[in-house]
């Protein structure tokens, strides 16, 4: 069997940036950043949702994003919507 051919695997610290939760599992990503969790140091990973703050979990009905993707997209169709809405009253007026 040839060697060196999968990635190391190791327990790694994932870290919510929407909610600071934290929780240790394995994987095999290699993430260069470290932090110390329980007195032990572990790579840590930043995930921008986790089960802490995916609202299916939590039982709420809002979205709490830490990149503002969904604040992005409501922006841009707001002022698509609002420019249609404007589009029509000149037309409505016209005639």
């Amino acid at each position: 069997m040839k060697k060196n051919t999968h990635p190391k695997y190791q327990k790694i610290l994932f870290v919510d940036s929407a909610t600071g939760h934290r929780f240790v599992c394995g994987s095999t990503l290699q993430p260069k950043e470290k932090e110390v969790f329980e007195g032990t140091e572990y790579p840590a990973y930043r995930v921008p949702v986790s089960s802490a703050s995916h609202p299916f979990f939590t039982g709420s009905k809002q979205f709490v994003d830490s990149e503002g993707r969904v604040d992005k997209f409501k922006k841009r169709y707001m002022s698509k919507a609002q420019k249609n809405a404007d589009e029509q009253k000149a037309n409505d007026d016209e005639q």
